[in-house]
């Protein structure tokens, strides 16, 4: 295949997914912005509660993204029943997760104060995860059918089930905040209320589209019987996957945690920085996704000329987009942080001076933070995902979280000297999961393809 067609490859299977992690990003958007517009002290606590539930969701996450690259290998080799299994213990792993992590959701507080948090932004916070937190059984089943669907190339349906799921969210957002159309004004509870029924929406889309239109894999029937074999495959590939994760969201939790101790405008100002980077690092993701399901169909036909082209193509249009993200960082960060203030909120002057130098250090990781998660997508693709989470764990707990803390607070930069440390972190995993793929597990198909 010629890179020409590669690329239009990853943008047909990549856009859609784009799409679904820019409309799941919306989500967590609508509740910043409106909570922004309730006051600063709402943006701080769920900043901060946001960042908490993130390390669960993203942890749990592991295993549905490990069903994603089986899929895509069993599909290739023409395995329904392998595909079947694999998709059906990946939800057995996850709600087990979900039980797992509620306490740690529902007695949040001590553990935010003991994290060094002012008490009422801790209070806050918690009380909005007792509520919210429930949403992380339906978020990561979602997640998994997502991969399963993702895996067989089907992200148009991704797509527009989670923009469903969007709307849903902007409206109940609107009603629930601030208590428009009768409805009460429960402010922080209201969007902790409007994320689980978001994704309880999302959960039946997803399970309604595999039973009505994928009837042949059969994905429900018989669900509750244990396939232990396939369970212990799928928990072997997905919990390296889901320690990775963690890595990286406490990177950026624990930054959250320093921009707190720093006060309550920082945080808020800290809090915009993310949403505005995260947007664009939905972008990489998604195309992170569609590397690991064609990588996942190259190692299924151990094809090495595919899977080296391919990886080329995606690395190539993660970069173009890094390029576009630096020039509106450093060219538009007035308007683009205003976005989520009121004109009339008495702080507004100095967030946006806040936030003007967190996006100008924002701008300086876009390229790492996108070498690193796509290097990630490759490396599941071809099932390797034991050393990665070695190498991400060193990157952003060895080097990241210690030079933030170094730069930020021994070195009073300040929140700057936070930020700084989040690039060295993703520096470091970037330059290395990278030499990973090229240098390591790409040969190994090669061997793979040779001896087929």
């Amino acid at each position: 295949m010629s890179y020409p067609a590669h690329v239009r490859a990853v943008l047909v299977l990549g856009l859609p997914l784009v799409g679904g992690h820019l409309a799941q990003f919306a989500i967590g958007l609508t509740d910043t912005v409106m909570l922004g517009w309730y006051g600063v002290d709402a943006l701080a606590a769920v900043t901060l509660a946001s960042s908490y539930f993130f390390v669960f969701f993203l942890m749990g996450s592991g295993f549905a993204w490990a069903v994603m690259p089986m899929v895509a290998a069993f599909h290739a080799e023409g395995d329904e029943t392998g595909l079947r299994r694999a998709t059906r213990m990946g939800l057995w792993l996850s709600l087990l997760f979900a039980c797992a992590a509620m306490p740690f959701l529902w007695w949040s507080e001590p553990l935010l104060l003991a994290l060094g948090q002012e008490p009422t932004v801790a209070a806050d916070a918690a009380r909005y995860l007792r509520i919210a937190g429930w949403g992380l059984f339906p978020a990561i089943l979602v997640m998994v059918i997502k991969s399963y669907l993702a895996a067989l190339e089907r992200t148009q349906i991704v797509l527009w089930i989670t923009l469903l799921a969007a709307v849903v969210n902007a409206a109940a957002n609107y009603l629930l905040i601030f208590g428009y159309y009768g409805a009460p004004e429960l402010g922080l509870a209201g969007a902790a209320l409007a994320s689980i029924a978001t994704q309880v929406v999302s959960l039946i889309g997803v399970v309604l589209y595999a039973m009505l239109v994928l009837p042949e894999h059969d994905l429900f029937r018989r669900l509750w019987r244990p396939d232990w074999p396939m369970f212990a495959r799928v928990f072997r590939l997905g919990w390296p996957i889901g320690l990775t994760n963690l890595s990286e969201v406490s990177l950026f939790a624990a930054s959250a945690m320093m921009m707190g101790w720093l006060g309550t405008i920082p945080l808020a100002a800290h809090g915009i920085a993310v949403q505005l980077a995260s947007a664009t690092f939905m972008v990489h993701l998604g195309l992170s996704n569609a590397a690991t399901v064609r990588a996942g169909n190259a190692f299924g036909r151990a094809d090495r000329q595919h899977m080296a082209r391919g990886a080329r193509t995606v690395t190539a249009l993660s970069l173009a987009m890094a390029l576009v993200t630096i020039i509106a960082f450093l060219v538009l960060p007035v308007p683009l942080i205003s976005l989520f203030l009121e004109e009339a909120e008495p702080a507004r002057e100095e967030i946006i001076a806040i936030g003007i130098g967190l996006l100008a250090v924002a701008a300086l990781f876009q390229l790492v933070d996108g070498a690193q998660v796509i290097a990630l997508g490759l490396l599941r693709g071809v099932q390797d995902t034991a050393k990665p989470m070695v190498i991400a764990a060193l990157s952003y707990w060895g080097v990241g979280i210690p030079a933030s803390y170094v730069l930020g607070f021994t070195l009073e930069m300040g929140g700057i000297g936070v930020w700084l440390g989040l690039v060295l972190g993703l520096a470091c995993a970037g330059v290395f999961l990278m030499a990973r793929f090229w240098g390591a597990s790409l040969p190994q198909i090669g061997r793979l393809e040779r001896s087929a």
